[in-house]
């Protein structure tokens, strides 16, 4: 029997001062980052969500909960690697992973190459599984007015098949 699974995840940071700007998981040359407990990798965070929501584990927040000092500044690259094992300790692999990032400035282009790459790294697959785009907001909203970045991801998983025994 062939299990799908498709899992939805969003996640939106605040853009400030002192902090490095880390999306999929590659140091992007910015005056801001993101905030947050983590490195507040908004894309590997959305990520992370769909994958847990297509195994009906929650969300990010409760695996990794901002009250745990255990993981501040944790690289977003572990949180993922994390949930990475749950799904193959629930039997699923990456189908396929369609993203989307939202931020005025910095320009996301010139780095969405080493993004795939990460990303295919962490999940163990192939980068042909992985797509990332990225949009602005033409100047609207708190993405439009550079005060912070969002992304989302929907992700489809498989069911891992296993050779019949003989």
């Amino acid at each position: 029997m062939h299990s799908l699974r498709i899992g939805h995840g969003y996640d939106v940071h605040q853009l400030v001062y002192k902090r490095d700007l880390i999306i999929g998981g590659v140091k992007i040359p910015f005056e801001k980052g993101l905030q947050g407990h983590s490195d507040a990798d908004v894309l590997l965070h959305a990520i992370a969500d769909a994958i847990l929501g297509a195994l009906g584990l929650g969300d990010i927040g409760h695996a990794f909960p901002d009250t745990d000092t255990a993981t501040l500044g944790i690289a977003s690259t572990e949180i993922l690697s994390d949930i990475y094992k749950k799904m193959l300790e629930q039997g699923y692999e990456i189908s396929n992973i369609d993203t989307t990032i939202m931020a005025e400035k910095p320009k996301m282009s010139p780095h969405l190459s080493r993004m795939k790459g990460n990303i295919a790294y962490v999940l163990n697959t192939r980068p042909g599984n992985i797509n990332i785009k990225a949009t602005t907001t033409e100047k609207l909203g708190f993405i439009g007015r550079s005060e912070g970045i969002a992304s989302e991801a929907v992700v489809l998983l498989s069911r891992i098949e296993k050779e019949s025994q003989k």
